[in-house]
């Protein structure tokens, strides 16, 4: 076939295959630099941009492609006599297919200690400019920005020799996502600088504020949804160019109906949930809020006690494991109706159980070692015509950061409780009141306007649930800010309590809490979640 390839990669990974798989086809092959030599070593007939332009490469390598010979065969449209015409006067051949990855600019400045010399050496220039130019002539040329698109193309090209015009489209959009890609990475990083004239040198390396001047974020679609919230509303997931290794965009649907947008964004309530526990847990939610949480032995009793929690918001919830789900948990969440069941991974045994629950959605999602520490760093929400950019609420409650404000002290078995009661806490919508004991949530009370009320829903829900509330721990997301609230869980029969502080009113409650007689501790730190 009389085609020509031109090759420039900074990666070079299945570069040497590609190109020998396109020799053996007739293809001409050009490139440049550090590819050419690769690609002459392993003794393919390969010409230099150099020898085509008559033009040297220059400036370290920053000017060898910026040129009419290459931007012309590029850009020129075989269907226009005119393009043909001034291609032939001007000693022009055509370039049929492009193969470009760009500088690597997002792992150089991902690396600590980057300096502002090597992000700059770092941006492409020529290679943005010919993937632009190629994926514009799409229509009569292939471009290729990622090894992943080689053996598509090469299944067509040895099937008929040529590109169908459906992938070089593909191949097309996949580009000028790339390029936009590169740029915001590149704009998120400049815009972030604070630049110091008087540090400036080879090795400066400097400040970058956690928010850039602009933000450009970057996702991809997992899929069309059938509805948002409310069925009259459309909707799509969409997940980061890299998802974290153990967040929900990695999972992979074993069974069941496809996921609706409000199944993902309570799935994703219930895993974040589950995995910042290093027990066997289970989590269960409704409506964006756990309605039960417990930690145990195994799967199936952290599912037993999480399920005594609520047992009737429970019903059409969304259910989370940080175990793999064996027969005796599958056995149990199959006598109930459930959403969403997620885990680590499944038994066979367990995958048997759901066979017959068809419209069940079982999500496989691995955990990473550290999965606990796997969260989003920055959190987003949109507001009229804007968007609200925070660091994501990551902190983790130790013992030592609990300060005793009571003359009763809480005895080891409760601060254990507190710990896994504000871990609960931080994932309940506020106001947030979660009573909890022996690794088990007893009563919850979320999203209410008065602290008073979420104490009061809280104690509704144990009693409907036929769990008793005496020597209970609660946390509470935000400080009391009157003694009514404290005296609400106190009268529900907890002993230990949980608050932020930072209150004018601190010291009034903590004389309320010796009052009646129980321990309180201040975390130093609240858990909105709006």
């Amino acid at each position: 076939m009389s085609l020509t390839a031109l090759l420039s990669v900074s990666d070079k990974t299945g570069i040497v295959e590609f190109a020998q798989a396109l020799h053996a086809m007739g293809v001409r092959l050009l490139s440049t630099g550090g590819t050419a030599k690769l690609l002459a070593d392993k003794g393919l007939p390969v010409t230099e941009v150099a020898e085509v332009t008559a033009f040297p490469e220059m400036l370290d390598g920053r000017v060898k492609t910026l040129h009419p010979k290459v931007h012309g065969g590029l850009l020129a449209r075989r269907d226009v006599p005119a393009h043909m015409a001034a291609l032939k006067e001007h000693g022009i051949d055509t370039i049929d297919l492009l193969v470009v990855n760009l500088y690597p600019f997002e792992s150089t400045v991902a690396k600590p200690g980057c300096t502002l010399a090597d992000a700059i050496e770092n941006i492409d220039i020529g290679g943005p400019a010919m993937v632009r130019s190629a994926a514009k002539n799409w229509a009569d040329v292939g471009v290729l920005t990622d090894a992943s698109q080689y053996p598509a193309v090469l299944a067509e090209l040895q099937a008929g020799g040529k590109l169908s015009h459906k992938l070089r489209f593909e191949l097309s959009v996949a580009a000028f996502n790339r390029i936009a890609q590169y740029d915001g990475a590149i704009s998120d990083y400049l815009s972030s600088v604070t630049f110091e004239e008087e540090k400036l040198s080879e090795e400066y390396v400097p400040e970058r504020a956690a928010f850039p001047g602009q933000a450009n974020s970057q996702f991809i679609k997992v899929q069309d949804l059938r509805y948002g919230e409310n069925s009259h509303q459309q909707a799509a997931w969409y997940r980061d160019l890299a998802p974290a290794a153990g967040s929900l965009a990695t999972g992979v649907q074993l069974q069941g109906k496809e996921l609706s947008y409000n199944n993902i964004a309570d799935a994703d309530a219930a895993w974040e949930c589950v995995k910042s526990f290093e027990a066997p847990a289970c989590v269960i939610v409704k409506h964006a809020n756990p309605c039960g949480v417990a930690v145990a032995g195994n799967a199936h009793d952290a599912y037993a006690k999480a399920f005594q929690t609520d047992p009737t918001s429970a019903f059409g919830g969304i259910i989370a494991f940080n175990r793999t789900v064996d027969l005796a948990a599958a056995q149990a969440v199959a006598k109930q109706f459930t959403e969403v069941l997620m885990a680590p991974d499944f038994t066979p045994e367990a995958l048997e159980v759901f066979k017959s629950k068809a419209n069940v959605r079982l999500m496989k999602i691995a955990l990473p070692a550290d999965y606990n520490q796997v969260r989003n760093v920055i959190e987003t929400k949109r507001v009229g015509s804007g968007m609200l950019l925070q660091t994501a609420d990551n902190h983790e409650l130790q013992l030592a950061d609990l300060k005793i404000v009571t003359v009763k002290q809480p005895t080891q078995e409760e601060l254990q409780d507190l710990l896994f009661a504000w871990k609960v806490a931080k994932y309940v919508k506020s106001n947030a009141i979660v009573f909890c004991k022996n690794g088990m949530t007893m009563g919850v009370g979320a999203g209410q306007m008065s602290r008073l009320d979420s104490a009061r829903i809280a104690s509704i829900k144990a009693e409907a649930a036929k769990l008793s509330l005496q020597h209970t721990v609660v946390a509470s997301d935000a400080f009391f800010p009157f003694r009514d609230g404290l005296d609400v869980v106190v009268d529900a029969g907890a002993t230990c309590v949980a608050q932020p502080g930072g209150s004018m009113r601190d010291q009034e409650v903590i004389d309320a809490a010796n009052e009646r007689g129980v321990a309180m501790v201040f975390t130093g730190v609240r858990h909105f979640r709006h």
